[in-house]
């Protein structure tokens, strides 16, 4: 059914106004996006693991935003500076993972396009520095290291979200 009862009257289904996709467009969808982006905790747990973890992590942010906090181990790049400098930087055999501040910044997209644009394989981590400091996971700072406790709205008491 496409329409819902409210207050009185039948208005269409908002979720189901715009009906799905079929469902090999929705699995080239959603398979792209996977070919696009990194969870958080995916990379955290692959960069905690022992060994060469196959990419690097890039933080896109500014010097200050840099020194407030960041991924242990990540290259520092602002994306301005990506067109000028990522060659010098980073090896083209290895993929890069970008990060920003969080869901609301699109550094790490215009980033990862620049980074593209020169020819690296690159991906996006989804949520950015934000949801790295609010799943509990340890950081540096210009001061040291750090670690927040997660928040249990975005990441689950246990650890394991079972995704």
């Amino acid at each position: 059914m496409n329409t819902i009862t409210a207050a009185s009257a039948t208005v269409p289904n908002p979720v189901l106004r715009v009906p799905p996709a079929a469902p090999a467009a929705a699995a080239a969808y959603f398979g792209a996006s996977l070919a696009f982006h990194a969870d958080v905790s995916d990379v955290a747990a692959v960069l905690a693991a022992d060994g060469d973890p196959g990419f690097v992590v890039l933080d896109s942010r500014s010097t200050a935003s840099w020194d407030q906090g960041h991924v242990p181990g990540a290259v520092h790049l602002p994306t301005a500076l990506v067109p000028a400098q990522a060659e010098a930087l980073l090896d083209k055999s290895v993929p890069v993972v970008t990060y920003c501040w969080g869901p609301g910044c699109n550094g790490a997209t215009r980033a990862a396009l620049a980074l593209a644009e020169l020819g690296f394989q690159v991906k996006e981590m989804l949520g950015g520095f934000e949801y790295w400091a609010r799943e509990g996971f340890p950081y540096e700072t210009w001061e040291g290291e750090a670690r927040r406790d997660a928040d249990p709205l975005t990441a689950p008491l246990d650890g394991d979200c079972g995704c």
